[in-house]
């Protein structure tokens, strides 16, 4: 069972990226999948998650009307499109399904 994060990099502020969890053992339809994230010298904190079923989705205040979670099960992926992004989004991104995590990917907002 293994879990990838995909899509980090540098972008100034204001910018985007969409972040890809791909899944090799099993598939992500079948439970919650959460984004969390950790930056320096911070905690790791959870910023998104989209439930199985109608994959209703829930948001950190911190990312809310920025951030959009999504998943394309015939890929087997979960996504995380985040824009207008701010320096504090700076941070080692992780997905998780169930006790399951990624490496991660790293996300650096900086002028």
């Amino acid at each position: 069972l293994q879990l990838v994060e995909s899509g980090g990099g540098l972008v100034q502020p204001g910018g985007s990226l969409r972040l890809s969890c791909a899944a090799s053992g099993f598939t992500l339809d079948d439970y919650n999948v959460r984004w969390f994230r950790q930056g320096p010298g911070k905690g790791r904190e959870g910023v998104s998650c989209i439930m199985t079923g109608e994959d209703y989705t829930i948001y950190s205040d911190s990312v809310k009307g920025r951030y959009t979670i999504s998943r394309d099960t015939s890929k087997n992926m979960v996504y995380l499109q985040m824009n207008n992004l701010k320096t504090e989004d700076t941070g080692v991104y992780y997905c998780k399904y169930q006790a399951n995590w990624g490496p991660g990917t790293q996300v650096t907002v900086s002028a």
